[in-house]
């Protein structure tokens, strides 16, 4: 068969109600405010639109890699990383340590930021791949969610797989556009001594979530 006729029957066989539980998960996984969110949002104030949401989207890369892993049922490497939680740990708190203590000391803006160049676009979505791929709680969540509502046990063929994890990484992508853009809204509200103080307690917050990762390893 074709390439593309097995592309077209591959679409076929996607099971357009697995893409939508895909996208819930992966929305309600990527909400709760924690040290992406506030990176995110910090990003987004300092940084612009792009910048933000390019953060979140390393973010929502990292949950739909995490998602694959629960939905192809990769018992091997789940228990890997499983196995290796307390070095995560480790190397996640120190890399929120220093994000935090780099926001601490940021500058506040003066004017409008630019579109940020190619490495600014890689650094912002690097940087937050990778801190959420040394979050064991990201699997962890994936795991129990998948376990709780037997997706695991539904998700027989590899194009319900697929779907599934489509679905995670649209559904957390969503949340990172939604939020950069009504943070990108409120920006233009925001004085050098407002975005000072931004800094200040982003960089507090994420110092704290180092320190948290750092004694749970």
């Amino acid at each position: 068969m074709p390439a593309r006729l097995q592309a077209h029957a591959a679409l076929r066989t996607m099971d357009p109600t697995f893409i939508i539980r895909g996208w819930l998960i992966g929305f309600a996984i990527a909400a709760p405010v924690g040290p992406i969110g506030v990176l995110c949002i910090r990003r987004t104030l300092s940084d612009g639109r792009l910048a933000g949401f390019l953060s979140g989207l390393g973010a929502a890369t990292a949950d739909s890699i995490y998602g694959a892993i629960a939905a192809f049922g990769l018992t091997a490497l789940q228990e890997a990383l499983l196995r290796q939680q307390s070095w995560l740990r480790i190397l996640g708190g120190l890399f929120l340590l220093y994000l935090g203590i780099r926001t601490l000391l940021a500058a506040p803006a003066r004017a409008a930021a630019p579109a940020p160049g190619r490495r600014g676009t890689l650094g912002a979505y690097f940087s937050t791949l990778v801190l959420t791929l040394t979050n064991p709680a990201t699997i962890l969540a994936f795991l129990v969610i998948f376990a709780g509502f037997r997706l695991g046990e539904q998700t027989h063929s590899y194009w319900g797989a697929v779907s599934i994890v489509v679905g995670v990484f649209l559904g957390s992508a969503s949340w990172w556009l939604l939020l950069s853009a009504l943070v990108g809204l409120l920006r233009e509200r925001f004085t050098a001594g407002w975005l000072r103080w931004v800094n200040r307690l982003a960089g507090g917050v994420i110092c704290a979530f180092g320190v948290a990762a750092l004694a749970l390893s």
